[in-house]
Order: C-alpha cells, then sequence, then structure tokens
C-alpha cells in the first residue's frame, strides 16, 4: 500500500496542471480501491461552493459544471466537520443530495474525507459504490492518507491555474493572493525573476524564448556535448565492462537521436518556450510515462531520464553562464529558498522586494531583508515557482502576502502605504542625532545589527551609538574557501573604523542550522540541534584563531572591539573559548601590536544558559542575549518551517518571563546586558525590554529611529506598569493586542499596520 501511495503520489506532482493532477488522483484511487466512481469536488474561495472538478465513474460533461454551497450534501457535510463521513446507504441520509446531471442515482455507498492544506478546506475527495456497504478500516484510512498526502500538490496547482488568470469556476482572477509569513515590512511592486539552484529540473521555471534561434543553437550544443561525454565514458570503460553492461550507453545514445528526446524538446522551443523550459517539460513527460509501467525494469529507466535530463540541464545552464542576465527596472527576487548569497544576483537599485516559499519570519535571509531595508515575504509554500517569471506583483511585506493580477485600486492601496512609510521615514530624520531618552529621563542606549558594507552609512545614517552585533559568519558566506586572515582583517578594521570610538561587538564565526558554507558543508538531521556555532569553532581551533587573531590586528589603534562567543550551553565551552583567545592576544602582542585586551562575552540563545547566567556571567565582560534562537529553543520551533511558523511567538509568556530573568540574574553580579535578536527592533518588544532593565538594545538600522520615537515618546515607569500587566497573562495573542493597543492609545498605531482584510 505503500508504493501504491508513493506511485501516486509521484504520479500526481509531474502532473503539468491541476486539471491532469485531478484526472490522476480520481483514476489511481479508483484503481487502487476497487471502487466503481471517484470523484474530487474542490471548494472555490470566490464563490464559498463546491465544484466538481475531476469524476471516474460519473458523468463527465458534469465535470466544472455541477456546484455546490460550502454546507450542501454530503460533500458539504464533509467539508463543514473536516472528517471523514462513510455510510452504507448514502440516499437515506437527511444531507444527501441528488443531481441528475452526474449520474450518482445508484449510488449506495459514500465515503468522503476532506482535503486539508495548512487549515484550509481545499475540498472534498469521494468514493462511491453501488452495493450498499460500509467501506472498511483500512480503505477509510486509504483515502485519508490519500487526501492528506495529495493536499499541498493540490494546493499548488491551485495557485499555478489562478496564477495564469482564470479561477477554476471561470471567473477571470483578480488580485491572486499568495499567502506568506511577514519576513520584512514594506510594500515592493515589481516583476519576478526566479532564481533556481543548478542542474535542478524540478527548479526550472516557465519562461518564454526571447530568441528562437538562439535557444535552439544552445540546445544543439548541449545535446552535442553529453553525446561526446556518453562516448568518452564508454571508450573510457570498454576494456572492463561486458558488451552487455556497454549496451547501456547505447540505450543513452538512441535517447539523444534527433528523432526522440531532443526532437521533442526542439519542438517545444519552436513554440515559444525557453529550452530549459522545454526540456524539463519533455523530462517530465517521459519521466511520468515510465514510472507509471508496472513492469520493474522498465519503470526504472525512469532514472536514466532523469540523468540525461540533469546533464543536458547542466550544459545549458554552463552556456547560460556566459550571458549576462537582463534585469527589469524593477524586481522581486523569487526562489523555492532564498539564501544570502542570492541577494547580490540583482543590482541593489533595481530590487524592490523578496519572495521565499521555504524559510520564516526569522531566517536569516528574513533578517538581511530587514537589514537592506527590503520587504520580504518568507514561507510562501504555494507560490508557483516555476510559472512567476516575469509575473508582476506586489511584495506585501507587513502581512506576509503576495498578490498578482493587481487590479487599479490594489495597486493604488499599495501605492498610498508605499507613500506613507517614505513620508514616516523623513518624518524622523528630525530625531536622528537626538538622544533617546524616556519622558522620565531614562536613557537607553540603541545599537546596531551589521553584516554587510551596506549598513554600515545606514547605520551611522541613522544615529546609532554602536554596533551590538556583527555577523562576521557574512564574509564567510559570500565567498568561495575560508577567508585568510588579512582579508578578515580588513573586513574587521573597516567595521570597526566607521563606528570608532562607539563599540563593535563582534560575534565569533557562527554557521550551522541555516547558515550553510558551500565550502563546509554540514550535513545533520536536525541542524538547530547540531554542529554549530561555538561547537564548530572549537572542534576547529585553526579557524577560531585565524578569526580572533584578525579581529585583534584589526582593532590595533581604535580599541573599540568587543568579541562575542554564540551558543554557548556551559562553562567549558567558556573556558575553552577564553584560553584561546588569550593565546591569540599574547602572540598578537608579541608580534608588535599595540592592542588591549578587548571584553569578551557570550551570547544567551540556549535554554540551559539561562539557568546559568550567574556562573556565566562572573567568568565574562558582558552578555547578550539572542531572542530569536532562544525563543526557538524554549517554544520547539524551526524559525525556518513556515508549517510551525504561527507557533513562533517572541510575546510567548515563557519567552518574556525566561528574557526577565535573564537580565536579573546578569544584574545581580553587576554585568551589563544588551540583546541583539529582533525583538529588540519591535517597538512594543523594545518597550518592554527597556521595562525589564536591559542596558542596551540591537536591531537593525532600519527599525533605530522608530524604536527612538516610541521610547522618547513614553515613561519608563509607564513601560514598567506595562510589563507588570503583561507578565499576568498567559496567552502570546492577548500580550500582543494588548502592546498594540497601549501603541495605538500613545500616537503609534502606524508603527503597526494591521494586514489588508480586502481580498479578492
Amino acid at each position: 500500500m505503500l508504493n501504491l501511495l508513493k506511485s501516486i503520489v509521484q504520479e500526481v506532482s509531474k502532473a503539468p496542471e491541476l486539471g491532469a493532477a485531478l484526472e490522476i488522483i480520481v483514476r489511481r484511487v479508483r484503481q487502487a480501491m476497487n471502487t466503481e466512481v471517484c470523484s474530487v469536488y474542490l471548494l472555490d474561495p470566490v464563490q464559498n461552493r463546491y465544484t466538481l472538478m475531476a469524476t471516474e465513474g460519473l458523468n463527465a460533461s458534469a465535470v466544472g459544471k455541477v456546484t455546490l454551497g460550502h454546507s450542501e450534501g454530503l460533500v458539504g457535510l464533509v467539508g463543514v466537520r473536516e472528517e471523514p463521513i462513510n455510510l452504507q446507504n448514502a440516499p437515506s441520509h437527511p444531507r444527501f443530495r441528488y443531481f441528475p446531471e452526474i449520474g450518482e442515482d445508484p449510488y449506495n455507498a459514500f465515503l468522503g474525507v476532506p482535503i486539508i492544506h495548512r487549515r484550509r478546506n481545499l475540498g472534498v475527495l469521494v468514493v462511491q459504490q453501488q452495493e450498499a456497504r460500509l467501506f472498511d478500516e483500512s480503505e477509510e484510512s486509504f483515502l485519508v492518507t490519500v487526501s492528506a498526502q495529495l493536499a499541498a500538490t493540490i494546493a499548488h496547482g491551485e495557485a499555478t491555474g489562478i496564477l495564469s488568470g482564470i479561477h477554476f469556476s471561470g471567473e477571470r482572477a483578480r488580485d491572486v493572493c499568495i499567502k506568506g509569513v511577514a519576513g520584512s515590512g514594506g510594500v515592493g511592486i515589481g516583476q519576478c525573476a526566479v532564481i533556481y539552484p543548478p542542474a535542478d529540473l524540478d527548479a526550472v521555471p516557465d519562461k518564454a524564448c526571447e530568441d528562437i534561434e538562439v535557444e535552439l543553437a544552445a540546445f544543439s550544443v548541449a545535446v552535442e556535448t553529453v553525446r561526446d561525454d556518453i562516448r568518452k565514458v564508454d571508450s573510457r570503460l570498454s576494456d572492463q565492462l561486458r558488451p552487455e553492461e556497454r549496451a547501456l550507453f547505447d540505450v543513452y545514445l538512441g535517447m539523444l537521436d534527433n528523432n526522440a528526446l531532443p526532437g521533442e524538446v526542439v519542438s517545444m522551443i519552436r513554440e515559444g518556450h525557453w529550452a530549459q523550459g522545454a526540456l524539463r517539460r519533455v523530462i517530465d513527460e517521459y519521466v511520468r510515462h515510465f514510472e507509471a509501467i508496472k513492469d520493474a525494469y522498465l519503470s526504472e529507466r525512469a532514472v536514466d531520464i532523469k540523468d540525461l535530463g540533469t546533464r543536458l540541464l547542466a550544459c545549458l545552464q554552463m552556456d547560460a553562464e556566459q550571458i549576462e542576465r537582463k534585469y527589469p527596472d524593477k524586481v522581486v527576487l523569487v526562489s523555492e529558498e532564498l539564501t544570502p548569497s542570492m541577494l547580490g544576483e540583482v543590482p541593489r537599485n533595481k530590487l524592490v522586494g523578496l519572495v521565499s516559499a521555504r524559510g520564516s519570519g526569522n531566517s536569516h535571509v528574513a533578517i538581511l531583508a530587514r537589514a537592506m531595508g527590503l520587504p520580504c515575504v518568507m514561507g510562501a509554500v504555494d507560490t508557483p515557482i516555476n510559472r512567476i517569471e516575469g509575473v508582476e506583483v506586489v511584495v506585501d511585506g507587513f502581512s506576509g502576502e503576495l498578490y498578482s493580477h493587481i487590479s487599479a485600486e490594489l495597486r493604488s492601496y499599495y501605492l498610498s502605504i508605499a507613500e506613507e512609510e517614505r513620508n514616516l521615514s523623513k518624518g524622523l530624520e528630525q530625531i536622528r542625532d537626538k538622544p533617546c531618552v524616556t519622558t522620565d529621563g531614562h536613557q537607553m542606549p540603541l545599537w546596531v545589527n551589521t553584516g554587510l558594507m551596506t549598513d554600515v552609512m545606514r547605520s551611522l545614517n541613522q544615529g546609532a551609538e554602536g554596533v551590538g552585533l556583527y555577523r562576521t559568519e557574512v564574509p564567510f558566506m559570500i565567498n568561495d574557501r575560508f577567508p585568510s586572515e588579512l582579508e578578515q582583517r580588513d573586513s574587521y578594521r573597516e567595521q570597526l573604523e566607521a563606528f570608532s570610538p562607539g563599540p563593535v561587538t563582534m560575534r565569533t564565526l557562527d554557521v550551522g542550522g541555516d547558515k550553510s558554507l558551500s565550502y563546509f558543508p554540514i550535513k545533520e538531521e536536525n541542524p538547530f540541534l547540531g554542529w554549530r556555532g561555538i561547537r564548530v569553532t572549537l572542534d576547529h581551533p585553526e579557524i577560531f584563531l585565524v578569526q580572533v587573531r584578525a579581529m585583534l590586528k584589526a582593532s590595533a589603534g581604535l580599541n573599540n572591539l568587543r568579541i562575542m562567543l554564540p551558543m554557548i550551553s556551559n562553562i567549558s565551552e567558556i573556558e575553552e573559548a577564553m584560553h584561546l583567545v588569550y593565546r591569540v592576544y599574547h602572540e598578537v602582542r608579541e608580534e608588535g601590536f599595540d592592542v588591549a585586551l578587548p571584553p569578551l562575552g557570550v551570547m544567551i540563545e540556549v535554554p540551559a544558559a539561562i539557568f546559568q547566567v550567574r556562573e556565566i556571567a562572573e567568568r565574562v565582560d558582558f552578555i547578550s542575549v539572542g531572542s530569536n534562537d532562544l525563543t526557538q529553543y524554549l517554544l520547539a520551533v524551526d524559525r525556518n518551517n513556515p508549517r510551525v511558523a504561527s507557533l513562533y511567538h517572541t510575546f510567548h509568556p515563557a519567552v518574556l518571563h525566561a528574557l526577565k530573568r535573564i537580565v536579573e540574574d546578569a544584574h545581580a553580579v553587576d554585568k551589563k546586558v544588551s540583546i541583539c535578536g529582533e525583538l529588540a527592533g519591535d517597538p512594543g518588544g523594545a518597550i518592554l525590554l527597556m521595562a525589564m532593565g536591559y542596558d542596551m538594545l540591537s536591531m537593525n538600522a532600519n527599525n533605530l529611529l522608530r524604536i527612538k520615537s516610541v521610547l522618547r515618546a513614553v515613561s519608563l515607569e509607564w513601560a514598567q506598569a506595562l510589563l507588570a500587566r503583561l507578565l499576568t497573562m498567559d496567552s502570546p495573542q492577548v500580550i500582543k493586542a494588548t502592546i498594540d493597543l497601549a501603541l495605538r492609545e500613545i500616537g503609534f498605531d502606524h508603527l503597526s499596520r494591521p494586514p489588508r482584510t480586502e481580498t479578492h
């Protein structure tokens, strides 16, 4: 049964569009369950009605024509109850609704299961039989499993179909919304440019062909290159393989005959598809046919087809690399999974927004987007990556929504928001050089988080008093090798000089988790609980020592360096790291560099460290809280996983109590505490952190003036009263709503923009 289920899912996922996918589902499920009828009804969110979208056994002419209200009939009942309904005699049920045009009157047995994706009811999958009987438990379980497995594919297919301009109900699409999670606030309107990983057929987008002859020539070169490679391998192995084993190479060459696979790709190119997209479509069709064959030997040939397709694609992409990609004036960068290195693909002056199908609002690419002031939507899992190239979209980074087929009304709405944001930013410039002091005289130093050199001028222009977190991994991530000591020293020196005499807190290399180096891969089942942060650098002291040496030499004559250790979970890690720092310090001094021993601190981001803050603080010079990872670990929520993004609450009561305990325990041994997570850049979060007693708040430069404007408008006493009230609450949603209400009452409702409620 498991193999059967896998086979169905694979075949459906290869379908070119939603209608074909639904036809495969009803055909394969009907065969697997040996029933007389299988049908799929999809719920149209525009009309709030179910439409018969595919059937095997009922009248095919009724497809797309028969509709039911969202609670009408047995199908509607399944949808409303959101659970299976198994009936022996369906016509006798009071909710049975008879449709003579679909010819279901002879069928008594009925089993319907809901199709649910991310809490949204997509439709109902139904099987029927003439015999009056109950479907047994194994049949019901199988249908439920099929529905659960296929829900994401159907959602994706639905989004892809709507993106073409027509709802599946036949109505013209307007203001089509794809939901994700908010990654970085702001609004961007532009054309999508898809960045896809190399030699990955599934990731290749559909795109119109700009020059058919150029695409044909490129494909011809790719085919000939792959043919030559196969012939060379065949010749090289001729002495080692038997004739029957070498026959495989003849099979490959046969597939590459101009009358075979290449001929079909050429035909598609002539129809207007670019070569890579045409290749993907042809390979998908071949694979689907081979995988559907019951003969084991022939079905395995699908692997050979994929291999050939990947080889051809690699050649095409190698050729395409020689041609500089042209981007429109306003670009929305889209990818299955955006990475920091991808942000450099598009000239900054053209980039207006980012969309990633994977990841959450707290993944590192979202943090970089906030640092760069780019609106960003993460976790938009239903984004049809293959079909969105060149489509004009609105990126709503406030509510985490992506809109296509933009109406004049929607465009006007978002243009007005963008203008409002620009005016707000200009209005805040007048407080840039003013101190961040509350109405009752409490001073709250505001620092910035940096990583890119572009952050420096932006940070200084916003009036930053220092750097609470310099992400040293960024220079490592944009390289194709470990940067040398001299390269690191130059990079660090730029940061230290730019902010001098203000302090610059440099975090030692923090890779692992969702931050990977292409030249130092870390493959783990659970990377966030694995080899990351200080664990990596202590295991590789040669990396740690070179980095600390570069930091110390870069600080010569400036002495504004602070070094911070990430991912500390026990005292021994601190002692081992301090020993290495002291060793490097003496070596650098012996080399003739006049440097002071910088303050050494640690990040509190692992729950175990919360309960050892006093012991940790006694050994170091300062404490800094990384609230992003701390929240993730406290709530057991992977912050890059869009499925659980709604469970990641920075205002969760447990998080607030933990943050308060950390600052109290550190102050008990006279050590200062800063916080460099995203909570510090949230207006409500900044108020609460100040009330808890944090000594410095560090945030992205784009948030600095907004936070300053809020803190200058309130008193410390008022903030402490608000915190005391919130700490008695047990719901993160209630806490957040209370904070938003408090902000509105003091005139800062514009800093917590509600999501747009009017959608079409």
